[in-house]
């Protein structure tokens, strides 16, 4: 039998009723045009792949019940290699993304368990993520039917015209920068995927929600969930490991 589909098999059998089912979405399509043409997705923070460390992250999460993940067409062997090799719990399908972030969103949801009620869509450049983020984002969905986790702006923020000139200025108590996962009722994000036009350009999950009326709630993250976008990047994630591997030895 086929391993992700027997892990599928597994997955809808053992839906636990103490919960609602979570399937984590995790898309990790793109062409890492700002890395150069390299594939961040395979890039090694600390010895292990970005996407793997992503992988790893929800697997491990109590509050997730399966995985399914969307690559690039000719990147789905090497990645069924890994999840094996790194023995990832949970994934039960790599299916072929889109050409826009939210195709691949789309067809990795077709591929979800029936039992799924809540979907967790993360960036797969994101391989920082913690538990406790996993955790309260998923638990605010259950509450509200739709949660993203974020951060506060630090900065002053303007908004400025072609040429330069600032026009505005918005209240920073009221800027979020959103990451990911972002966590929604599954009928409710069914129903924004079909009722908003154009819906497959979207760039955002939250927009695509805001778009059909739907209320999205902001939970604090996590500075440290960065995704990898440019070299400097892994740069950055180095280091946050490096400082959370001091902090366990404290």
């Amino acid at each position: 039998m086929h391993l992700f589909r027997k892990r599928k098999e597994d997955a809808e059998l053992s839906a636990a009723p103490a919960r609602p089912f979570v399937t984590a979405v995790i898309v990790a399509a793109g062409n890492s045009t700002r890395m150069g043409g390299v594939n961040k997705q395979k890039l090694r923070i600390d010895g292990v792949p970005v996407l793997i460390r992503t992988l790893r992250a929800f697997a491990e999460s109590t509050w997730i019940d399966e995985i399914v993940v969307a690559v690039r067409e000719q990147d789905i062997p090497d990645l069924f290699a890994a999840v094996q090799a790194y023995e990832i719990a949970k994934v039960t399908d790599i299916v072929k993304g889109g050409e826009t972030r939210q195709e691949s969103v789309f067809a990795a949801i077709r591929r979800a368990s029936p039992h799924s009620e809540f979907f967790a869509i993360h960036d797969g450049a994101r391989p920082l993520v913690t538990q406790e983020i996993i955790e309260t984002t998923v638990q605010k969905a259950f509450c509200e039917n739709a949660a993203a986790t974020g951060v506060r702006v630090k900065d002053t923020i303007k908004v400025a015209a072609e040429d330069g000139r600032i026009l505005d200025t918005p209240d920073r108590s009221t800027l979020w920068a959103v990451h990911t996962p972002q966590v929604f009722a599954r009928q409710m994000y069914l129903h924004a995927a079909d009722a908003v036009p154009n819906s497959l350009t979207f760039t955002d999950d939250c927009k695509l929600m805001e778009a059909a009326g739907i209320p999205v709630f902001m939970v604090e993250g996590s500075y440290e969930n960065i995704k990898i976008t440019t070299p400097e990047d892994v740069v950055l994630a180095e280091g946050i490991l490096a400082g959370r591997k001091e902090k366990c030895f404290e």
